[in-house]
């Protein structure tokens, strides 16, 4: 680890989540905002509350009986101490009050258990139904939403994770931690004003004192905690990024360049963290005097009380007793501001995931249950959410039951086309149209039912081999697994593994896991499908088997490839060439490599690099 220099301060977000008000009206705002969230998301169970809150008042009266115990104890004891003969009304009192508060503990432990368990249930299931609401709604939104940068993996999680779980302690300090305490200081206060005017006073005058200087040390805090949470967002996304390029990272031997990248972050992290914790702990010193400057008060009154003769020795216990039950829920306000400050910075970046109303995917209505596969891109244009523009006035016609190939150099467009052209994104400026309607019209899961997509790379969930290619069809029989295996050149390979169609799909090597994609295409049997660099990474033997179970896919289908496989390019009954964004050529191969134009271009680079004339000499030889 680097000590010698001093870290700069890691550059974070130029856009951070919309921050919560920095007034009080308006972190009140908040705070109702999201109390009001919160109780849509309880309403289910609010028998669960209703017998909390019956618990709760019942624990807040035996939380009072030690004082009212104490007290009469004291003032029989006085009493007692001055009979000839003290010992046998002294243990009938002692039994009397032992048996008083056994009987009291018992109780207490019964109503404790329920109103805690009932309080965690309520809690458990409200991060359960947070949890799922979230995930439900991500998988509604549009790609944008997910190569935003905001919305990187890493700080997506974190916000996620943070914001479910502030919302869940939340929840918890208020049903197990504070409601307890604040009704017990409700009845202990109601008690006090009952005994003495006076006593009821102070207990009631140090409440807003504390309230306020637990509050001024909410607002002082309040920045620190916002900065922490875009701190932990990206520590987060910077593990992520770590953990998915340490091929490169070993390769290139810059474990100390990723190390030192994570140190500057922990070592602001650090400085704010401490901070945080000063502040604390200055506050939480004058909350403590103030305190006790109660505490002095009642036995200053008390005693004075005693002495004029208006009270009982052991009212002074009794009412330091009482005091400590009121100062109790105060002693524990600075946690409570702490974990609701937590909530408003973190669970509205939580709601923020929950309202990106712009993110949710553009459901048309009309559905698709007869599709051809004829498509039109009439003067379409298109940039990402970065900013980068991707297509510049794109205009071309797929055929229906025809090959169709994109060509073009690296970064010329062609997979943003097929991008559209699934409604991953929509279109900045004109428009697509499949079968004569606007693509925006069709219903987007229903459209992509009809529609197969084959990437380059594609995913392989944890699971057997047969729940892989299920993915294709989650009602498919077995039997329809293993045709859809046989088509696709995996069968023979699969049955040779230990436990078959049962093994373990991330075990397959990296052509392997790309038939297994080929046998989702073949069970989903889509009339349209998309084939994106399907063999670019694959080796010879691999690209050949294959290229046959390619062919199988392409039969009576409309289909769209982008390659740079000269074999199926020259495939294709369509070509489309595409440079920097901009449609330059459509034809077929022939008429297309007869224009000497950048077809010709691009056609020859690839003939070249496969080396041609040398392969024709060896095979001729």
């Amino acid at each position: 680890m680097p000590t010698s220099s001093q870290p700069q301060r890691v550059q974070l977000d130029k856009k951070p989540h919309k921050k919560p008000p920095t007034s009080k009206t308006g972190r009140g705002a908040l705070l109702w905002s999201i109390l009001k969230r919160l109780s849509a998301f309880a309403r289910p169970y609010r028998g669960l509350i209703a017998l909390t809150l019956i618990l709760t008042v019942l624990g807040s009266f035996t939380a009072q009986v030690n004082a009212f115990v104490l007290q009469y104890t004291i003032d029989s004891l006085t009493n007692i101490v001055d009979l000839p003969d003290p010992w046998a009304e002294g243990i009938k009192l002692l039994t009397l009050i032992s048996a008083i508060l056994l009987v009291k503990e018992i109780l207490n432990i019964i109503i404790t258990f329920g109103q805690r368990y009932f309080g965690e249930r309520i809690r458990i299931n409200l991060s359960r139904d947070l949890s799922q609401k979230v995930v439900d709604r991500i998988l509604s939104y549009k790609m944008a939403f997910y190569t935003s940068d905001e919305n990187a993996s890493g700080k997506l999680q974190t916000r996620i994770d943070l914001g479910v779980s502030s919302l869940t302690t939340l929840v918890q300090n208020f049903f197990i931690d504070m409601l307890p305490l604040f009704a017990s200081a409700i009845v202990s206060l109601v008690i006090m004003f009952n005994a003495n005017f006076w006593i009821g006073m102070v207990g009631l005058t140090v409440v807003p004192i504390y309230f306020f200087v637990s509050q001024q040390q909410a607002n002082r805090l309040q920045g620190f905690r916002r900065q922490m949470r875009q701190y932990r967002e990206t520590k987060s996304g910077l593990v992520v990024s770590i953990i998915d390029s340490i091929t490169v990272i070993k390769s290139f031997v810059r474990e100390p360049i990723e190390s030192d990248k994570h140190w500057k972050i922990q070592k602001d992290m650090t400085t704010n963290q401490l901070r945080i914790r000063s502040i604390a702990f200055m506050y939480n010193a004058g909350k403590t005097f103030i305190e006790q400057i109660g505490v002095v008060a009642i036995i200053v009154l008390s005693s004075y009380f005693v002495l004029n003769g208006q009270m009982t020795l052991g009212a002074i216990m009794f009412h330091i007793l009482l005091f400590q039950n009121v100062a109790a829920p105060i002693r524990e306000l600075h946690r409570i501001y702490d974990q609701i400050n937590n909530a408003l910075t973190y669970a509205e970046g939580f709601f923020d995931i929950l309202d990106d109303k712009q993110a949710v995917e553009s459901e048309g209505k009309v559905e698709c249950n007869d599709i051809k596969g004829h498509i039109e891109l009439e003067n379409v244009s298109f940039a990402y959410p970065n900013g980068k523009q991707a297509l510049h006035d794109v205009s071309f016609t797929i055929r229906p039951n025809k090959i169709t190939a994109l060509v073009g150099l690296s970064g010329a467009g062609k997979s943003t086309i097929i991008n559209l052209l699934v409604k991953f994104y929509d279109p900045s400026s004109g428009t697509i149209c499949l079968d004569g309607r606007n693509l925006k019209d069709y219903h987007t899961h229903n459209l992509r039912e009809k529609v197969g997509l084959v990437l380059q790379k594609n995913h392989i969930f944890s699971g057997s081999i047969a729940d892989n290619i299920r993915y294709g069809d989650m009602n498919a029989t077995y039997e329809q697994i293993v045709d859809a295996a046989k088509k696709s050149s995996i069968h023979e390979q699969v049955i040779t593994m230990p436990d078959g169609y049962d093994s373990e799909a991330k075990l397959l090597s990296g052509g392997q896991q790309q038939r297994i994609a080929l046998a989702r295409m073949f069970l989903k049997d889509p009339p349209i499908v998309f084939l994106d660099e399907p063999t670019a990474s694959l080796d010879a033997m691999a690209t050949q088997q294959i290229k046959k179970s390619l062919d199988l896919i392409k039969k009576d289908r409309t289909v769209i490839i982008v390659s740079h496989n000269i074999s199926q390019i020259i495939d294709a009954d369509d070509l489309v060439v595409i440079e920097n964004g901009r449609v330059i050529e459509t034809g077929t191969h022939e008429t297309l490599y007869a224009n000497h134009d950048k077809y010709y271009e691009i056609f020859n680079a690839m003939s070249d690099s496969l080396n041609l004339d040398k392969i024709s000499q060896t095979l001729n030889s």
